[in-house]
Formats: structure tokens, sequence, C-alpha cells
């Protein structure tokens, strides 16, 4: 069986994520929902459930109100579909703006769902943040380069690419490091830049739009399979129209109905 079809048989854990560095790229993937989950599970390393969410499913125009009670609700959906791979919860905005507040949410989250770790969003600023959750038994997983908790305070969605924007990266990723952190996700930063914070650190990096030098990649699983069609990112993918089978579907099935086609005597008790 080759590598990208095989599944995994046993649960997958923080050693299993950081001996894949140097090997084998890991694959991360978002779900919201146990049926999603369980077609995902076993084939991934990882299922982040992303505040993303709050755009894709509720849309909002952005992620910053997510709350934390949503992000548990979809993680217990999500941990019950999902057995085999890796799930993370994404800390939502203003859930982790002091590291006691941090704690507090984290163990809520720790105590409410079967989430083997939890995503928090900043670098050098947020290094003593991820350091008190990983004393206190919370495994959690770094972020970097352009942050969609950010957002409003940046003036929009930046891309790193300018060349005073590589030396803090290296910081960030380093200090995330240090704290504690087993993963990184590199968001939104130029190829050539994330190769190089992927070189400079031992824990693995998953990139989402930072090119193919990560050590894996993660993508909104509406946007590489074509549901969310608002828009569609420069790195996204996609690797089915979804939108569009669904709407085919939905036309064959209004016109069966409308044409008293459905139901049929093979579909009657």
């Amino acid at each position: 069986m080759s590598i990208q079809n095989k599944d995994y048989d046993k649960k997958v854990t923080i050693n299993t994520i950081q001996n894949l560095k140097n090997k084998e790229p890991i694959v991360m993937i978002t779900a919201y929902d146990a049926l999603f989950a369980k077609l995902f599970d076993k084939k991934v390393e990882m299922i982040l459930v992303g505040d993303s969410l709050n755009m894709s499913f509720l849309g909002e125009p952005d992620t910053l109100s997510t709350s934390l009670e949503q992000m548990i609700y979809h993680t217990k959906a999500v941990c019950n579909g999902a057995k085999t791979s890796m799930v993370i919860l994404d800390m939502p905005f203003g859930s982790y703006n002091t590291k006691e507040e941090a704690l507090k949410n984290a163990i809520q989250v720790y105590k409410q769902t079967n989430a083997s770790a939890v995503k928090i969003e900043g670098g050098e600023d947020r290094a003593f943040i991820i350091e008190h959750l990983v004393k206190n038994s919370i495994a959690v997983v770094g972020h970097i380069g352009l942050m969609p908790q950010y957002v409003r305070s940046e003036g929009g969605y930046k891309v790193r690419k300018n060349p005073e924007d590589l030396e803090q990266l290296i910081k960030d990723a380093k200090a995330i490091e240090q704290a504690g952190a087993f993963c990184l996700v590199i968001e939104g930063v130029k190829s050539e830049f994330a190769k190089k914070i992927t070189k400079e650190i031992s824990i693995p990096t998953i990139g989402i739009g930072a090119g193919k030098d990560t050590d894996g990649q993660v993508l909104v699983w509406s946007d590489m399979f074509g549901f969310f069609e608002d828009f569609k990112p420069k790195f996204v993918k996609r690797y089915l129209n979804g939108g569009e089978l669904i709407r085919e579907s939905l036309a064959s099935y209004i016109d069966d109905v409308k044409q008293r086609n459905f139901p049929s005597s093979e579909y009657e008790y």
C-alpha cells in the first residue's frame, strides 16, 4: 500500500507527529462534525477543529466572534467521529489573553472533549502562555505568520513576504519551540521563509500558504472540496467541485418530487 493511502490502526500521538519530521509529510485537515471527522479518521494524522467554522458555516466575516463554547461543541462532535487521528482544538480569539485565562479555558477543553491538544496564534508575544500550558500538562500547537485572529489589528490578512519579516518569524518559531509546543503551523508566509524556519527548529511545521518545504500541510476541508465558494485563497487547491455536485443532485431531487417520480415503489414500505 502506498504511503498516501495507508490507514493508521493506532491512535496518533504527539510522538507519532514528532517522529515524522524529516521522514514523511504530515497531513492535517479541518473538520467540524462527526460525519466528516469519521470520513477523515485514520487517513490523516491530524484533524484541526478550526475557528474557520465561523466563516465557512456561520457566515461571519472573520473568526473573531467564535466562542469557546462553540469550539467545544464542535470538538466533541469531531472526537465522536475520529477515534484514531489526533484532534486539535483551535483556541478562539479572547480565550487566552493571560496565562491564567488560557489555562482555565484549556482545562475546560480537556475536561469536556477528547481533544489531544489546543492551537494558539502568536509568536514571541504568546510564548509565555504556551509555556504555562505545557507545564500544566496541556499539549500545544503554535501558529505564526498570517494569523486570522490578528486581522483587525493588522488591517487585513497580510502575507509575510518582506525580508524584514524573516528574522522575526524565526524568533517567533524558536520561542514557541522553547516554550514546549510540539508542532507549529506556518500560515501565509513566503515559501523560502517557511523552508528556513522548518530547518531552524526541531519540531514539525505544518504549512498553509507556505510552500511545499514544511513538514506537513493543512487545508480547510470546505475550501479544498469546493463547498465554500465565497472566495478562494491563492493557496487552496480544489480537489472536488462539491458545491456544483450538490446543486446538480438537488436539482435531480426537486425534479423527481415535482414529477412524482420519488418515492417510487422501490422506496415504499
